[in-house]
Order: structure tokens, then C-alpha cells, then sequence
């Protein structure tokens, strides 16, 4: 079984509903997933071919990712015809938040996080460069602005979510609520979110960050271990011709 189709593995599938997992980082393809809880557009794209019309029940625990994959799939999830209850099951973060969107039913619990911020990218150039890629940037913001908006609840001030969104703010449930047209389930146990993304944002609360750096050794144990014969064969041959990954 290869790498794609251990990700695309069905969990609880019906003739009426089948659950999809987001418990990894958002990433553009097949190799840039390092551990099977990673996912992106071309797997989603493949597990959706298998479940046209059945109803969705999507659970994220992710710290986001690709802001094009995180829209590729929000788009695609969007389409989709069935009935897509998403719930939160630990945090939804910049690109999660975005996928999280896209279900008809939101739940996040009381103790779970919803984060919102605005794109960002490293770079390099000159300053013509650094201006257009600014105003690239300016633009995605834009996109993202417009699902958020769509998810507002009745009398929300837009300008209250660009703030929040240029602030990079975490929300509890019961605070996403407030906002969003989303559910506050009761507070779980929620499962550890190891992500690289968790480590690179300003304002990361401390229940997450305090598992990070012990849950992460662990996590690049496993991904390792589960690269596939051929990954190991391209990473092997970029290593050989003195690149970089």
C-alpha cells in the first residue's frame, strides 16, 4: 500500500457518511507530507471521488499550513454536496481555521482553539520584489477575509475580524461563538496537536506550547519511520546531489 493510499484510508465509512481526519499540518502535495496525519489538495481531492453526496463528518486538530492548499481544499469542500459537520477536537489554526469553514455544522468545544491571522511568507529580493510580494500577500489576506465573512454571525463588525485577524487571535469555543455562526461543544480531553506551525506563531497559548517540544521528538521518530521506500529513494538521491529540503 503506498503513501497516498494509507492517508486516504476511510474511517467509519457508511453508505450514508464517511469521516475525514485533518490531525496533521496543511501541506501542497504528496511530498511535502512527512507523516501520514499531513494532508493536501490531491488526497482530499481523491478521498472526495469516493463519497459524492454522503454526508461528512470532518475532525481537525491542526495548526494549519499552505494558505493555496488550506483554500484548495476549503473550495473543494465546499462543493461537495453532502451535509459536513466539522468539529474541532483540539485547534483549528491559520489554514485549519479556513477548512474549518467549510462545514454546514461547526463544533468547537470549550476547551478547543480556533486561530485566525494573516498570511505570511518567508522571502528574499529586492525592493520591488518585496512590495509586490507584499501586495500579493495583501490580497490573499482579502480571500481569507471573505470566507470568515461569510461565517459571521448576524450584527458581527467585519472590522472587529480584521483586527482580530491582524492581531493573530486564539479563540476558545465559547469566544469563536461570539463571532461565528459555530456550536460550543462541551470540553474534551483533547488530543495533542503536534505541528511545526504551532511553533512559529506570536501568541500560541501556553496548553499548547507546553506539549510541543516534548510530543515533537516523538513525532519525528514516527515520521520517519513511515517514509515509504520510494520517498527514501528521493531523499536519498537530493542528498547525494547536495541540495537542500
Amino acid at each position: 500500500m503506498d503513501q497516498l493510499q494509507k492517508i486516504l484510508q476511510v474511517k467509519n465509512q457508511t453508505t450514508n457518511s464517511a469521516d475525514l481526519y485533518f490531525y496533521g499540518d496543511i501541506v501542497s502535495d504528496w511530498w511535502g507530507a512527512w507523516t501520514e496525519s499531513d494532508q493536501y489538495p490531491e488526497a482530499i481531492k481523491n478521498f472526495l471521488n469516493g463519497q459524492e453526496g454522503k454526508d461528512l463528518n470532518i475532525y481537525i486538530n491542526s495548526g494549519g499550513g499552505s494558505v493555496f492548499a488550506s483554500l484548495a481544499i476549503y473550495n473543494m469542500l465546499k462543493r461537495h454536496t453532502g451535509k459536513k459537520t466539522v468539529t474541532v477536537d483540539g485547534v483549528a489554526a491559520s489554514g485549519a481555521s479556513v477548512i474549518a469553514m467549510a462545514g454546514d455544522e461547526i463544533i468547537i468545544p470549550e476547551n478547543a482553539f480556533l486561530m485566525i491571522h494573516r498570511a505570511w511568507v518567508d522571502t528574499t529580493g529586492n525592493a520591488e520584489e518585496l512590495r509586490a510580494c507584499a501586495d500579493y500577500l495583501e490580497r490573499l489576506d482579502e480571500g481569507i477575509l471573505a470566507i470568515y465573512k461569510d461565517n459571521l454571525l448576524d450584527g458581527v463588525n467585519e472590522e472587529d475580524i480584521r483586527r482580530m485577524v491582524n492581531a493573530e487571535t486564539w479563540l476558545t469555543g465559547a469566544e469563536a461563538a461570539q463571532y461565528f455562526r459555530v456550536s460550543t461543544g462541551k470540553p474534551i480531553n483533547a488530543v495533542s496537536c503536534i505541528s511545526e506551525q504551532l511553533t512559529q506563531y506570536k501568541h500560541t497559548p501556553p496548553q499548547i506550547t507546553a506539549t510541543i517540544s516534548k510530543e515533537h521528538q516523538s513525532t519525528e521518530i514516527k515520521a520517519n519511520d513511515s517514509l515509504d521506500e520510494q520517498k527514501r529513494e528521493q531523499l536519498k538521491r537530493l542528498v547525494l546531489q547536495g541540495l537542500t529540503i
